[in-house]
């Protein structure tokens, strides 16, 4: 019989990649990058997001208030022309019509809010953008009239009752975002900033009175949320050639890049930003305030651009 050599031992093999090159997809290593409209769709059906349509997009509408001259001319808001400017365009980014009042008294600013709050668009918006800058108090927004013996003065909280699902049932279950530029009081230290605050006058007074409480299971004020310019008691700055800190700042953190960050962290971020300017005798902190929103908010701009 013939003989048989043994077979020869077994060795270990290579792994395969070692033994084969792959090279990895340049899709792999350059991933393209989501679009606004990619991210829209890929939030469309989240039950944790305010639903946007196209069509709610191209019914979007803001309010933009701002008061620069005042019959007292020591209180005219210098460099409050550039804020005007900025959040127009801004707003105009979002995809949202703007309607724009200036110079308005405190009765002025209430029938623009009233007028508003009956616009034929907001059937039709997913969300509305109120903005109103001027001079402040606590609680208390300065008409255009004002002066020591004529407290020309609109009350904040008429914004909530005139928007809220008693006051405007088209935008209920809407996010309804407000910003207000004012200063909330006179405390702050010696500064060569100009501030919203009126110049001279008494201490700020208490908020206005309380309002009766309304039906909770209705969710009276509900899908809001507000970023004022300041801490209570506390002044909010200008500059007269930049405008205001809070609105410089709300336009470097509301980019076209920003897309995938909703209104909380777009609104947390300018107030990081914010903190940071001016020195230890001047300093600003926005708050985010009455914060009634249940879901994400995202404001996906440039939905309807083809470039996107």
């Amino acid at each position: 019989a013939a003989h048989l050599s043994p077979a020869p031992a077994a060795t270990a093999t290579a792994p395969l990649h070692h033994l084969i090159k792959i090279k990895p997809s340049p899709l792999l290593l350059n991933p393209p990058e989501m679009t606004v409209k990619d991210f829209w769709m890929s939030k469309k059906d989240d039950p944790e997001v305010y639903c946007v349509t196209e069509d709610n997009y191209r019914n979007r509408v803001a309010l933009l208030i701002t008061n620069i001259k005042f019959s007292d001319e020591k209180l005219d808001r210098h460099g409050a022309e550039k804020d005007e400017e900025n959040m127009e365009k801004l707003l105009q980014s979002l995809g949202y019509e703007v309607v724009k009042w200036q110079n308005l008294t405190g009765k002025g600013i209430d029938d623009a809010l009233k007028g508003f709050a009956k616009h034929p668009k907001l059937k039709q918006t997913d969300s509305v953008f109120v903005v109103i800058m001027s001079h402040g108090k606590l609680g208390k927004i300065l008409g255009a009239d004002w002066r020591e013996d004529n407290p020309d003065e609109f009350a904040v909280d008429k914004i909530y009752r005139c928007l809220n699902s008693n006051g405007c049932q088209a935008l209920i279950n809407k996010p309804k975002v407000v910003i207000l530029q004012a200063c909330r009081g006179v405390r702050s230290g010696a500064t060569t900033w100009v501030h919203d605050g009126e110049s001279t006058g008494r201490p700020a007074p208490p908020p206005e009175d309380h309002v009766p409480e309304l039906d909770k299971s209705a969710h009276v004020e509900k899908d809001f949320i507000a970023l004022l310019a300041s801490t209570p008691d506390n002044k909010a700055y200008r500059e007269t050639q930049n405008g205001s800190i809070l609105i410089q700042n709300i336009v470097k953190v509301f980019t076209p890049e920003s897309y995938q960050k909703h209104i909380i962290d777009l609104f947390t971020k300018v107030q990081d930003l914010v903190s940071k300017c001016g020195d230890d005798q001047q300093k600003q902190m926005p708050v985010i305030d009455r914060m009634t929103l249940n879901k994400k908010f995202y404001l996906y701009p440039g939905l309807l651009d083809s470039s996107h």
